[in-house]
C-alpha cells in the first residue's frame, strides 16, 4: 500500500526492512516505524492495530513532507495506495471514494433511477434502448435511438456500456446533465433522479412465449420476476420462457438466487470457497418451480457478468434451462463490502463461486449450449448437428463441468474460444423461439 505514494511523488521510497517500515526521500530517512508481527501461536488479525497505526504515521508524514502528496488531496492518495495494495490481489477488489460509494449503495437498494435503459450499437457509440412509462426520462422528451454521447460531461463509449450505466445512476433527488445526439443536432437534457427503483426487469408476452428481460439485480428483482411468473400462468400458461440476462453485469446475489430459485425444485444453486473456512456457503432452491416445468431459454452474451453469470449456470447445470448465446465475462468471485469512515467503501474478494457441478465461474465464464457469436455458418452447422441429436458443444461442456481449482490459463482459453464473448446477436432471439417451439431440440441441447 504504501508504494502508492512513489506514484503520486516518484522522489519517495518505502520499503520494508526487519520489520520496520522505512519512508525515504532519496537517501534521506524521513520516518522508521515498527510493525510487529503475530506470535507463532496468535491469529494474523492480531497484528492489524499495530500495522494501522505504523501506515498511518508513515502516511501522515509523507503529507507533511510532499507537497505532490497535498496538491493531489486526500481522495487521490488513499485511491494510490489501495490500488497498489489491490494490484496484487485480484481485478476486482477496489476502492470507492466516498462519492463512488454513495451512488454504489444506491444502485445495490435500487434507487435512484431514470427510467431509460442503453445499449451499445455500431462504432461504440451508446444509444437509449427503452423508456419507462411515465419516467424522468420520457417526460423530458427523449426518445429510444437518441445517442447519448455524455453524462455530466464525461464522454460515454459502447465499449464499456456498464460504467456509463453508472454514471446515470445515483442519489434520489439529484440532478443529472446528458448530452444527446438525435440526427445531425445535439441537445442536453437535465433528469431528476427519481426516487423509485429502475426498471431492471421488463415482461413481455409473444404468442405463446413469456419474454423476460433482466438487466441487473436489485432489491426487488426476485419478486417481481415472481410476479411475472405468477401472472403469467395464471389464465393461459406460456409454452416456454425466455430469460434475457445479455447485458446483465450483475447486482445483488441473493436476488440472484432468489431468481434461480423460482425456476428450480430443492437443490443446489451455487457453492463458494475461500482461504478462510467462512468463507465455504451453499446456496440452495426451496422452489417450486413457478413457471411450472415449460422450457426455459437463457439469453446470455460477452457483458453478463457476476450473479447474471451464477444464476445462468445454475439452470444450465441443473438441466432446468438451455444457454444460448456467447460465453460470459468470467467473473466470479464474492466480494465483501466494508465501509469506512470517510464514507467510501472497499470491495474485498471473499470466495469464489463454483456452479452446482462445481466448476469454477472465475476466469471461466458460462458457455451456452448453442453459440452464435461464430457467426451464421457456424449457427447453421450447429443447429443441423443439434437436429441430429448431437448437442453441438456437449463435448466444450463436459470438458468445463469436469474442471476444479485452479484451471490452467491455458484450459481457459481454450474453452472460451469454443464460443468467444460477443454483444448479444440478433439470431439469439428466433434461436431462442425455436428451441421453445421444438421440444425435440430443446431436449437434445440441455447439458447432459
Amino acid at each position: 500500500m504504501m508504494r502508492g505514494l512513489e506514484v503520486l511523488e516518484p522522489g519517495l521510497h518505502t520499503e520494508l526492512q526487519s520489520g520496520t517500515l522505512l519512508l525515504q526521500a532519496g537517501t534521506r530517512l524521513l520516518a522508521a516505524r515498527a510493525v510487529p508481527g503475530p506470535g507463532p501461536l496468535s491469529h494474523p488479525q492480531q497484528a492489524a492495530p499495530a500495522l494501522a497505526l505504523a501506515l498511518a504515521a508513515l502516511y501522515a508524514e509523507a503529507w507533511q513532507r510532499a507537497p505532490a502528496l497535498r496538491a493531489a488531496g486526500v481522495e487521490k492518495v488513499l485511491s494510490a495506495g489501495f490500488e497498489e495494495m489491490f494490484t496484487h490481489l485480484d481485478p476486482y477488489s477496489r476502492y470507492l471514494t466516498p462519492a463512488e460509494a454513495e451512488v454504489a449503495r444506491f444502485r445495490r437498494a435500487g434507487q435512484g433511477g431514470l427510467g431509460l435503459r442503453l445499449a451499445a450499437a455500431r462504432g461504440q457509440e451508446v444509444r437509449i434502448a427503452s423508456l419507462g412509462n411515465e419516467s424522468a426520462a420520457a417526460r423530458s422528451g427523449l426518445r429510444v435511438g437518441d445517442r447519448l454521447l455524455a453524462v455530466d460531461g464525461a464522454p460515454v463509449s459502447g465499449a464499456d456500456l456498464a460504467a456509463a450505466a453508472g454514471l446515470l445512476e445515483g442519489p434520489s433527488g439529484t440532478g443529472v446533465v446528458l448530452l444527446l445526439e438525435r440526427g445531425r443536432r445535439r441537445f442536453q437534457a437535465t433528469l431528476e433522479r427519481g426516487a423509485s427503483p429502475p426498471a431492471l426487469l421488463e415482461v413481455e408476452r409473444r404468442g405463446e412465449i413469456l419474454w423476460l428481460r433482466l438487466g441487473g439485480f436489485n432489491s426487488r428483482s426476485d419478486s417481481e420476476v415472481a410476479a411475472a411468473l405468477e401472472q403469467a400462468f395464471r389464465t393461459t400458461p406460456p409454452r416456454g420462457v425466455v430469460l434475457d440476462l445479455r447485458g446483465n453485469r450483475g447486482g445483488v446475489l441473493a436476488q440472484a438466487v432468489g431468481v434461480a430459485s423460482l425456476f428450480l425444485a430443492d437443490g443446489v444453486i451455487a457453492r463458494t470457497d475461500g482461504r478462510h473456512p467462512d468463507a465455504a456457503r451453499t446456496w440452495v432452491s426451496v422452489g417450486p418451480d413457478l413457471a411450472q416445468g415449460v422450457p426455459v431459454v437463457v439469453l446470455i452474451d460477452g457483458r453478463t457478468a457476476s450473479s447474471a453469470e451464477i444464476l445462468a449456470a445454475a439452470l444450465a447445470d441443473r438441466a432446468r434451462a438451455v444457454a444460448v448465446g456467447s460465453v460470459t465475462t468470467g467473473k466470479g468471485l464474492i466480494q465483501a463490502v466494508i465501509a469506512l469512515p470517510n464514507g467510501g467503501e472497499l470491495l474485498l474478494s471473499w470466495s469464489r463461486v463454483l456452479a452446482p457441478l462445481g466448476w469454477p465461474i472465475q476466469g471461466l465464464g458460462v458457455l451456452p449450449a448453442i453459440c452464435t457469436s461464430l457467426g451464421p455458418e457456424t449457427l447453421a452447422q450447429e443447429l443441423t448437428e443439434l437436429r441430429r441429436g448431437e448437442p453441438p458443444l456437449a463435448e466444450a461442456l463436459a470438458m468445463q463441468r469436469a474442471l476444479r481449482v485452479p484451471v490452467p490459463a491455458r484450459e481457459i482459453s481454450r474453452l472460451r474460444d469454443r464460443c468467444p464473448p460477443a454483444e448479444g446477436r440478433e439470431a439469439d432471439a428466433p434461436i431462442a423461439r425455436a428451441l421453445i417451439e421444438t421440444p425435440g431440440d430443446f431436449e437434445a441441447a440441455l447439458p447432459r
